[in-house]
């Protein structure tokens, strides 16, 4: 029986510089730090650990408060100030969606796919909506030298009274 390290020592183990693909096929670190290359980002201790919680666990909407709770409670030493950055340069990369829920509240996306959302109010929760169920039609036409990049729908929702 085999026992997998715990994530610190897994991400200590992930920064390891002699680690080709080649040598460790199937490693998700190793394949993290190469997404990360493949996108032109350097893949420090910090970017792998922090892409690690935010994409093994599949598609999911996360603030940056909440990943830092996450690296916090898996003893990963990183400020909330380097959360935002690796944040935003993932999302430059497009890695990440950013998905702005009231101007007040951002959420970052693994699901690069285009998709809607349900925000749960009360619960500050996002949702995809299964794509497909909203259809959106006449845009307007952009402004002179200007394009539509994407068109997101976030649809308020809260408990039946």
């Amino acid at each position: 029986m085999s026992i997998s390290p715990s994530l610190p020592d897994a991400i200590a183990a992930s920064s390891l510089r002699d680690i080709t693909p080649q040598s460790r096929p199937g490693c998700p670190f190793n394949a993290l730090r190469v997404r990360l290359r493949n996108v032109n980002l350097r893949p420090t201790r910090q970017r792998v650990a922090l892409g690690w919680l935010l994409f093994a666990k599949g598609d999911r909407h996360v603030t940056a408060e909440m990943l830092y709770e996450e690296a916090s409670r898996a003893r990963v030493p990183v400020s909330l100030a380097t959360i935002y950055n690796t944040l935003h340069q993932f999302t430059e990369a497009g890695l990440l969606r950013e998905v702005a829920v009231d101007g007040s509240k951002t959420y970052f996306d693994t699901n690069l796919s285009d998709h809607h959302h349900f925000f749960v109010e009360g619960e500050e929760k996002l949702m995809d909506i299964e794509n497909g169920s909203i259809a959106v039609s006449d845009l307007p036409t952009a402004p002179d030298g200007m394009e539509i990049s994407r068109v997101d729908v976030i649809v308020r929702v809260r408990p039946k009274a």
